[in-house]
């Protein structure tokens, strides 16, 4: 059974509420309340409100920390990011192979989870919950479904009475990570769409009326009669947006978005599809995840971070700051992602990030090793002292050697010298012998004396 992130998931909306992880505690270190530094970054307005609440919420835990983030869309932020005039970017949008190519050493950290919804201002539906198929939502957008009550629409929603009204496309005119969601939706769901539009930051629309950001198209959704556009489901909460029940990837039901089924379709989404912050991730997405009560529109939303942080940030002590600002956005930042309507960070999801966050250097310098890496450079130094202490067990075994060879070379000498020592000793008791034998025979009034065989050293 393939492993899914459903488990963890499930753990947080369980509790309700984000818990931070226990090894917070041990993250980078935290910024020098001595120096101010302002951190700037650019790109997608889809995780504006999050990013915003963060530069607040971080602000009034050190306040010598201040983040400006430009919300220009993720067209805009890979541009600065790839300028290297901000210090990060941000992107609903994953790099192409061809930008990855001008931005060699870019890293994507996803900060949150979300969703892409569409909302309508129909006078006569003031309420959310009209149903659209993807077919007709494609359909839509190139232009051939052209009136509220066009039969396929108003076939969907019998329980309605829909105006015989021209419907108002409104879209994004600006590079955008939430028209890129978008469109990788209707090429998912209208093969038309596919081959004649297909997917990307910016395309080439058959119709409607462009504005800019999600600001800007939920402005111009809200405030035109029979309109519809789409937007990040945190725009239309803020905006109180009427909004679509889309069906499901099953094509079972018509879901409504809501933080519980974009949670449900982004823990469907495979593990094993989810790459190193380091490699490609052009080709992640969390598009008609199954289920039945699964949003068929959720995406990740990413951080832009050159690994190599000497190319956006010239100052050791502001790359500290920026590394644990990181940080705490992938961790304890995430508490504040539920009530804007986006799905924290499952815990997998965050290791990735500290994984990332951690291979970031200054002038060759890793700013803070975590988990794996310290567990590596430790079972190093062990593996360092092992051969030292083989080395001096064999300068010891040696020395010993040559200690026992001595020991032995004594013994023998000792062994010489007693046995010279007896051959004296003999040779003396010979000589008795020969002088006792000799007054024997001279006097020969004695009985012989009987000789003694000597023992000599055998040791």
């Amino acid at each position: 059974m393939k492993k899914t992130l459903s488990v963890v998931l499930s753990l947080i909306l369980m509790a309700g509420v984000y818990t931070p992880l226990a090894d917070a505690a041990q993250g980078p270190e935290p910024p020098k309340s001595d120096k101010q530094f302002q951190i700037n970054g650019a790109g997608a307005t889809f995780p504006f409100p999050l990013i915003d609440t963060w530069r607040v919420e971080y602000n009034k835990l050190y306040s010598n920390i201040n983040l400006n983030y430009q919300s220009i869309g993720s067209g805009g932020g890979v541009k600065q990011h790839t300028e290297k005039t901000v210090n990060f970017g941000a992107s609903d949008a994953p790099l192409t192979p061809s930008e990855r190519e001008l931005v060699p050493g870019t890293m994507h950290i996803p900060e949150a989870i979300g969703s892409v919804v569409l909302a309508y201002y129909i006078p006569e539906v003031p309420q959310s919950g009209l149903k659209l198929t993807g077919e007709m939502v494609a359909d839509i957008y190139l232009g051939k479904i052209k009136r509220w009550n066009d039969p396929k629409i108003q076939e969907a929603n019998p329980d309605l009475k829909l105006p015989d009204r021209p419907i108002l496309v409104t879209r994004r005119s600006d590079g955008s990570g939430t028209t890129y969601v978008f469109t990788d939706y209707l090429s998912k769901v209208s093969p038309e769409w596919d081959k004649k539009v297909g997917k990307g930051k910016s395309v080439a629309w058959p119709t409607g009326v462009g504005a800019a950001g999600n600001e800007g198209v939920a402005w111009a959704t809200r405030n035109t009669k029979y309109a519809i556009g789409y937007v990040e489901l945190a725009y239309a909460k803020a905006n109180e947006m009427t909004v679509a029940y889309l069906q499901n990837g099953d094509k079972t039901k018509f879901v409504e978005p809501t933080f519980d089924t974009v949670f449900e379709g982004a823990k469907a989404f495979p593990v094993e599809k989810i790459p190193k912050p380091e490699a490609d991730w052009s080709q992640v997405s969390m598009i008609l995840s199954p289920g039945e009560n699964s949003y068929p529109i959720v995406s990740f939303t990413y951080l832009l971070v050159y690994e190599d942080i000497n190319q956006a940030i010239s100052d050791k002590e502001m790359a500290k700051a920026f590394v644990h600002m990181l940080h705490w956005m992938i961790t304890d930042g995430q508490k504040f992602s539920k009530p804007l309507g986006y799905v924290p960070l499952p815990e997998n999801i965050q290791e990735l990030g500290k994984q990332g966050i951690s291979r970031i250097k200054f002038d060759g310098e890793h700013l803070w090793v975590y988990g794996s890496a310290k567990t590596d450079a430790a079972k190093s130094d062990v593996k360092s002292d092992t051969k030292v202490d083989k080395k001096d067990i064999k300068k010891d075994t040696k020395k010993d050697t040559k200690k026992t060879d001595k020991k032995k070379t004594d013994k023998k000498d000792i062994k010489k010298t007693d046995k010279k020592k007896t051959d004296k000793k003999d040779i003396k008791k010979t000589d008795k012998k020969k002088t006792e034998k000799k007054d024997i025979k001279k006097k020969t009034i004695k009985k012989p004396v009987k000789t003694t065989t000597s023992k000599t050293g055998s040791k």
